[in-house]
C-alpha cells in the first residue's frame, strides 16, 4: 500500500540523512586532523630550518672571513626549502633560491609581510596557467655590532596540500559510496521492519470489510423492524414513539458509519470501481444545492450555489454526488447558526474544472490543515461527536478524488471559515 510505501522511504530517507550527516562530520575531522599534523609536522620543520640559518647567518657576521659550510643552512636536506636574508635597509644579503615558478609570489609575499616573527603562516596562490600554489613562511631577526638583519625562510608545500586536497575527494567519494550502499541497506531493513505491521494492517482492513459487509443486514433488519412498529397503530404511547424514532436515527447513523467503512476496506483493497460517462457537473452541483438546502435552513445558514455555467466532465456522476455532499454537509456541520456556505465554479478549461465549497464556520487551526483527510481523524473531536461525525467523510471525499486522477486541498484560518478546493480531469479516460 502507498502508506507503507511512504513510510519506507521516509525511514529509508530518514537513515540515510543521519548517515550523511555522519559521514560528512567523519570526511571533516579526518580532513582538519590531516591538515593539522601535516602543518604541525612542517612548521616544525620550518622553524628548525630557521634557526639553522640564523646561527649559520651569526657565525658569519662574527666571521666574515670564514669558510661557511652551506649545507648547515638546512639540517635536512630538502630542496623545496628555500630564505632569503635582507638587511635593515632591505638590501638582498644572501639567500637560497625558491623555484623559479614560485619565486615572484615569494617575493610579494616578502614585501608585504607584516606576520609576527616566528609565526609560521600559509599563503595560496594560482598562477597564470591556474595551478594552485602553497607555499609556509616565517621570519627571524637577528642582531649583531648594530647591524640588524631579518631572515625569511619558507618551503614549498604544494604537493602536500594537493595530496591532502585528493584524500579528501577519494573520502568525499568513498562516503558517497558508502552512503548509498547504506541508503539500499536502509530502505530493505526498513521493508523488512514494516512487513509485520503491515500484515496487521491487511488483516485489519479485511477485518472492517468482513464486519461492515456482515452488519449491514442485521442493521436493515433493526430499522425494518422499526418501521413496522411504527406503523402499528396499537403503539400510542407516545414515550414509546419517541423511542422508536431515538432508535431509527441511531440505526442510521450506525448504517451510514457501516457504508462509509465498506467503501474505506473497498478502496484500500481497490475494489472500489468507477463508472465512467460523460455527465453535466454543473447539474451535479446544483442537485446537491438543493438536496442540502432543508437541512441548512434548519441551522439558519444561507446555503449558496453560485450561478453555475454548464461544464461536462468525464467521471462517475454518484461519486462525485456524494463528494459534493460530503463537503456541503462537512460545512454547514461545522458553521454556526447565521453563517453561509458557497458552493461555486472556481475556472473550468479544456483540461480541467475546478469548483470549491466555502464557509464561515469556526475554521481549522494550521497544524491540523495536513490531517484533515486522514481517516477518523477529527480537529474537535467532543464538537464532531455531538454532531454526528466519524470522521470519515473527508477521507471518502479525499479517495473519490483520487479515483478520478484530481485533487483537492484545503485552506482555512481559526474563526473565519474553511474552503475545500476540488480539481477534476474534464477528460479522463473511461
Amino acid at each position: 500500500m502507498e502508506i507503507f510505501g511512504r513510510s519506507r522511504r521516509q525511514l529509508a530517507f530518514a537513515y540515510a540523512l543521519i548517515m550523511c550527516v555522519f559521514l560528512a562530520v567523519i570526511i571533516f575531522v579526518v580532513h582538519m586532523a590531516m591538515n593539522w599534523s601535516m602543518f604541525s609536522e612542517q612548521a616544525q620543520e620550518l622553524s628548525d630550518a630557521t634557526e639553522g640559518v640564523a646561527e649559520v647567518q651569526m657565525f658569519y657576521l662574527q666571521n666574515p672571513a670564514a669558510a661557511v659550510d652551506e649545507n648547515r643552512y638546512f639540517k635536512s636536506a630538502n630542496d623545496r626549502l628555500f630564505f632569503y636574508i635582507f638587511s635593515a635597509d632591505k638590501q638582498l644579503v644572501r639567500f637560497e633560491r625558491a623555484s623559479f615558478r614560485i619565486e615572484p609570489f615569494v617575493m610579494s609575499v616578502i614585501e608585504s609581510w607584516n606576520i609576527d616573527e616566528g609565526e609560521v603562516e600559509v599563503f595560496r596562490h594560482s598562477n597564470e596557467t591556474g595551478q594552485l600554489n602553497t607555499v609556509m613562511m616565517t621570519s627571524k631577526r637577528i642582531s649583531f655590532d648594530g647591524r640588524e638583519q631579518i631572515i625569511f625562510v619558507g618551503k614549498d608545500v604544494t604537493a602536500l596540500y594537493s595530496g591532502l586536497e585528493k584524500a579528501t575527494y577519494a573520502q568525499g567519494f568513498l562516503g558517497f559510496v558508502a552512503l548509498l550502499i547504506a541508503s539500499g541497506i536502509g530502505y530493505y531493513m526498513a521493508g523488512r521492519a514494516l512487513v509485520p505491521l503491515k500484515d496487521a494492517y491487511e488483516k485489519q482492513k479485511q477485518f472492517a470489510a468482513d464486519a461492515s459487509h456482515e452488519l449491514r443486514t442485521p442493521l436493515a433488519v433493526v430499522m425494518a423492524s422499526a418501521d413496522l412498529l411504527l406503523a402499528d397503530p396499537s403503539i400510542e404511547n407516545p414515550f414509546l414513539r419517541q423511542v422508536l424514532e431515538d432508535l431509527k436515527s441511531e440505526v442510521k447513523k450506525m448504517t451510514n458509519l457501516v457504508s462509509d467503512l465498506l467503501m474505506v476496506a473497498r478502496s484500500d483493497n481497490n475494489a472500489l470501481k468507477v463508472k465512467i460517462q460523460r455527465v453535466d457537473l454543473t447539474a451535479i452541483l446544483e442537485q446537491v444545492v438543493r438536496t442540502m438546502k432543508p437541512i441548512a435552513e434548519k441551522k439558519n445558514i444561507l446555503l449558496l450555489g453560485e450561478e453555475f455555467r454548464k461544464v461536462f466532465v468525464n467521471c462517475d456522476e454518484q461519486k462525485i454526488k456524494q463528494l459534493a455532499i460530503i463537503l456541503v454537509d462537512n460545512a454547514i456541520k461545522y458553521t454556526p447558526s447565521g453563517g453561509s456556505v458557497l458552493v461555486r465554479f472556481e475556472s473550468a478549461d479544456d483540461t480541467r474544472a475546478i469548483f470549491s465549497v466555502a464557509d464561515s464556520g469556526v475554521g481549522i487551526a494550521e497544524e491540523d490543515l495536513d490531517k484533515v483527510f486522514e481517516r477518523f481523524y477529527r480537529v474537535d473531536k467532543a464538537r464532531s461527536r455531538e454532531m454526528g461525525g466519524n470522521g470519515l467523510g473527508l477521507a471518502i471525499a479525499s479517495e473519490i478524488v483520487k479515483l478520478h486522477e484530481g485533487k483537492i486541498s484545503v485552506a482555512s484560518r481559526l474563526g473565519e471559515g474553511t474552503k475545500f478546493t476540488v480539481e477534476l480531469r474534464i477528460n479522463l479516460k473511461k
